[in-house]
């Protein structure tokens, strides 16, 4: 496993389109996908200790941003063929398990993870209204530790703020997680 940090929020870039297949069976777009004040996109996957440890934070978080405005996506770019984990079939297991209330997407040929950058799991993609970027950071300060209840939650402050404001705060500190698995 290899821990990578993002780099840091190039404030302004616009969101790539995307055209992706998703656990309800049902292709999603970047214009499907957005909420009334921006969009959240979280790149996962299924066998990451690091989201495997904020899953619930993201449910939470995911929940009280769409009351805001926010919609969330979350696209999974793993090789699946190395780690089968991650595969269509085993997505859909896991949205339905944890009742994610956003969709699943699968980039099976990595073209959306290269367009967007991704380098780990999680990262972090914070859009406002104009799907400009404003956000490139992490959930929280837990990593892949469990959080105390009191932890900063750095993601649903940034993402409240681009909801009220259109606007990013400047600070960021980045997401850490394992590399995004390419195919070979």
């Amino acid at each position: 496993m290899v821990s990578l940090n993002p780099p840091v929020c190039d404030f302004g870039a616009k969101a790539p389109n995307f055209d992706l297949p998703g656990t309800d069976n049902k292709n999603w777009t970047l214009e499907e996908c957005m909420g009334t004040k921006g969009l959240l996109i979280l790149f996962i996957c299924n066998h990451c200790p690091y989201v495997k440890a904020i899953h619930q934070r993201i449910l939470r978080d995911t929940a009280e941003l769409k009351s805001l405005g926010i919609a969330s996506v979350a696209i999974s770019s793993n090789d699946v063929t190395e780690y089968p984990e991650d595969s269509f079939e085993n997505m859909q297991l896991l949205a339905k398990e944890l009742n994610f209330d956003f969709p699943y997407l699968l980039d099976e040929n990595q073209e959306i993870a290269k367009q967007y950058g991704a380098v780990c799991t999680p990262d972090f993609f914070g859009y406002n209204k104009k799907l400009e970027l404003q956000y490139r950071g992490r959930l929280d300060a837990s990593n892949k530790e469990a959080a105390p209840n009191n932890i900063k939650r750095d993601l649903f402050i940034a993402m409240k703020q681009i909801a009220q404001t259109g606007h990013g705060p400047k600070e960021q500190i980045a997401s850490i997680g394992c590399s995004i698995k390419w195919k070979k």
